[in-house]
């Protein structure tokens, strides 16, 4: 099995709500990891290249050395910022984005690899090709941000899908601080957070919350 990244409080940013809080991406990222979050992807769906390679430059040259610092779906973007010596550890591909196993040739075998998945036949094809390191199980339930998602997981399905995808796993929309020692006691390897670190009053109280209830969990 490949290594995968610590993913107990894996913080998803989301520029927009993030602004709506009065704060960067980037100073959203500093509170969280000083927090507790143990991973950070940068999203940016709306962004060109050029903006969002800054926004990572910025962020991994904050905390690259602290967490994993990983690129959501631009493999352009990682690349270009590992040309220019950044601290990035790797890419999150959706099931619409290039092919797992392609991204993999084109990262190396040393980056990190996540992939959405979120059905059997899904959880099944990412098993055998084994080109990922790390899943993550759209959705928990709905959200405003993740929209373009199969039918609502559950506990149960997340259970379901880790079970099938044998790799470490991240359930991801709508999750909070109540849903995290659940989700280590079924044995989902964290929780992949977006509104709730963003539009926090305090991204670092709420990343500690968020840790300490998934080790509480984990420890039952």
């Amino acid at each position: 099995m490949r290594t995968a990244p610590d993913l107990r409080v894996y913080f998803v940013t989301d520029a927009g709500l993030c602004e709506s809080a009065g704060r960067t991406v980037r100073e959203t990222v500093i509170a969280a990891v000083e927090g507790g979050a143990t991973c950070v992807q940068l999203r940016a769906k709306d962004s060109d290249g050029a903006p969002f390679l800054e926004e990572v430059l910025e962020v991994a040259k904050a905390v690259g050395e602290k967490v994993p610092v990983i690129v959501n779906d631009r493999v352009d973007v990682f690349l270009a910022a590992r040309a220019l010596g950044a601290q990035v550890a790797g890419v999150h591909v959706g099931q619409s984005d290039l092919p797992a196993s392609l991204v993999r040739t084109l990262i190396g075998e040393d980056a990190y690899l996540g992939l959405s998945i979120g059905t059997r036949e899904e959880a099944h094809a990412a098993r055998e090709e084994g080109a990922a390191d790390h899943v993550g199980l759209s959705v928990l339930r709905t959200t405003a941000t993740k929209t373009d998602t199969p039918d609502v997981l559950g506990f149960e399905g997340c259970e379901r899908l880790k079970r099938i995808v044998g790799i470490p796993a991240v359930a991801i929309g709508g999750v909070g601080v109540d849903d995290m020692a659940q989700l280590a006691r079924i044995g989902i390897d964290g929780g992949a957070i977006v509104s709730a670190i963003c539009c926090a009053p305090d991204p670092a109280a709420t990343a500690a919350q968020l840790l300490a209830q998934w080790n509480e969990g984990a420890q039952e």
